[in-house]
This record gives C-alpha cells, structure tokens and sequence, in this order.
C-alpha cells in the first residue's frame, strides 16, 4: 500500500479489515479513504480495482466476486487452493476482461529480472533448476496451520514462489512427470499435516528437471536461504540472498569455472508489482492471457501433493 501511494498513479478510496486497529493504521497512509470491515464495504464503491490480501481460502471466490462486480484484482499469493479455484478465477477474469494480478514479488526482483532473459536466450538448452526456499521461521497467523484455510504449509506458501522463479524464465514449459516427499515436524506428511518441509522433482517436456525445497522452521543456520540456479549446456545463471536476507540478492551469471556479477546492491523490489498493476490498471489494461500461466502454476502444486499422497484442498467456494 505505501509503495502504490508512493507512485501516485491511482486514488486509494477504500480500506477494509475486520480488525479496527488494523484499518486504523492504513489510514494513517490514506487519511481520505472510505474504511469498512469487508470486501462487499470497498465494492459498494464501486472502484477500479481491488487488492485481496485475505487468508487464502478467501482468495479466489473473493477475486470471483470483485471481478463479478467489474473491478480488477490484485490478489495475495496463492490466488487459489488448488487449480480448479485458480481456473474458476481466471475464466472470470477472462469472461469479464477485467485484469488479474497476483503478488508473485520475486520475480520482481532486479536479480531475477537479470536472469531471466539469459534463461531465455543465452545458457543454451537449459537442463536443470536447482531453487530453494528454506525460511527459519514459520507464519505468525494461526489460519497458516488449518490446511482447509491455507490449502496447505511450506509448499503453498513459499512453494508457489519457488516455482514461479524455476518456470518462468523458462515459458511455463509442460510438466510430463513428478516426484515429491513432504514431511510435518521430521515425519512424512499425512493429509491431515500441515507441511514444513517439501522437496520435489519435476521432470519437463523435453527432458529437463526442476528440483525443489522449501520449508518453514527449517535449522538453517540463518534466517533465509533462497537461490534459483539455472544449468545451460552454455552457461549456467544464479540467483542468492545475502547473508540469510528475505530481501536483498545477488545475480550471476556462469562461464566454466568463472563467475560475472550481475546484480548487487539494495534494491527495493517488495511493492514492485503491486505498483505494476496499479500502473496497469491506470492504463486502462484488461484482462491479460499471460496471467493463464498461473493456473499452470497451481496444477504443479496440486501434482506435487498427488505426488507425496496428499490431495490438494478442494472445500467448495
């Protein structure tokens, strides 16, 4: 919200929250919005656009309904619990031709904004991901822990992220098979376990491979560990934080046994894309089929459950 208000291209005219102190604070930032304690309070005003940062079994049937109602959505990662709720959204949004947005932030970075064009075109074929997310904390909000709330641990939460970085850079290639083991306080996960620690294996049309693990409360050693690692047949690109950071990176790029800086320095990437849609929407953009790429994102998700013998949540909207 600071960053959206900070690059002054829309009006913030509302703010909704059932908790008073948390509407409290946000007007601090926007002392002329309307407030109220819900999403129908911000669409009664009939805005532009909405951004939807609810627990995230709201996600989708509150996207559905903001989108119903001719707004468009920037919605909270994951924009379902599975990829049948992703779908439904999207083929509102489509239906609709409004635009909709998910807060994916990393690919926002400047590290991975380098990397992703030599993905693309530069390191050959690239064969291999390596991509990490290991946090040593866990959430702080007792939703995170309800599976029929959340839609699932480490993997939904941080998973979604990890995958979008692997994929992405690549074109969203077709996922032919996958490997998963996810485990709830060191023992394989049952579906009745919120995961904290999820490692797969996805193998690509192609014969490529992405390797996965995230994980929450993991003893890293340091706050964080996030990397994605790209391996070409000529060259090779990488992506680290520094010094165990949740925000700061560094990206490389390969040559043999030689290493090129490509990025360095602070970056303030955390409200990127929300201002991107912001800027988006200002422009008058509707509805964006590149955006379907995320239901490709969440159907890796649910494999990657199916793969480890846990069904993806699917509770009715």
């Amino acid at each position: 919200m600071e960053a959206i208000r900070a690059a002054d291209v829309v009006d913030i005219v509302a703010l909704a929250d059932p908790d008073p102190a948390a509407v409290e604070t946000a007007l601090a930032l926007s002392p002329d919005a309307r407030s109220g304690s819900g999403l129908a309070d911000v669409l009664d005003l009939q805005p532009d656009g909405v951004i939807i940062a609810t627990p995230s079994a709201r996600h989708a049937a509150e996207t559905i309904a903001a989108l119903e109602a001719g707004c468009a959505v920037f919605c909270q990662k994951p924009l379902g619990r599975s990829a049948g709720e992703v779908r439904q959204a999207m083929e509102t949004a489509r239906r609709v031709d409004r635009l909709l947005a998910v807060d994916l932030s990393y690919r926002e970075t400047a590290a991975l904004r380098a990397i992703a064009p030599l993905a693309a075109r530069e390191l050959g074929r690239v064969f291999a991901v390596d991509a990490t997310f290991h946090n040593a904390y866990g959430p702080d909000k007792p939703w995170f822990y309800d599976r029929a709330l959340s839609g699932g641990g480490c993997l939904m939460d941080l998973g979604v992220h990890v995958l979008d970085m692997a994929l992405r850079p690549l074109g969203y290639p077709e996922v032919t098979g996958v490997e998963a083991h996810l485990f709830a306080q060191g023992r394989p996960a049952t579906s009745a376990d919120v995961e904290d620690y999820a490692v797969a294996t996805l193998r690509l049309a192609g014969g490529g491979v992405i390797r996965l693990a995230c994980s929450w409360k993991l003893q890293a050693g340091c706050d964080a560990v996030i990397s994605c690692d790209f391996h070409g047949t000529e060259g090779g690109a990488s992506m680290r934080n520094l010094d165990g950071s949740f925000y700061d990176f560094e990206a490389y790029r390969h040559h043999g046994n030689r290493t090129e800086q490509l990025t360095a320095g602070p970056d303030d990437w955390g409200g990127r894309a929300a201002v991107n849609f912001a800027r988006r929407l200002a422009d008058g953009q509707r509805f964006d089929p590149a955006a379907e790429e995320l239901v490709g994102l969440h159907d890796c998700i649910d494999r990657i459950y199916a793969a480890a013998d846990l069904a993806a949540c699917r509770d009715p909207m």
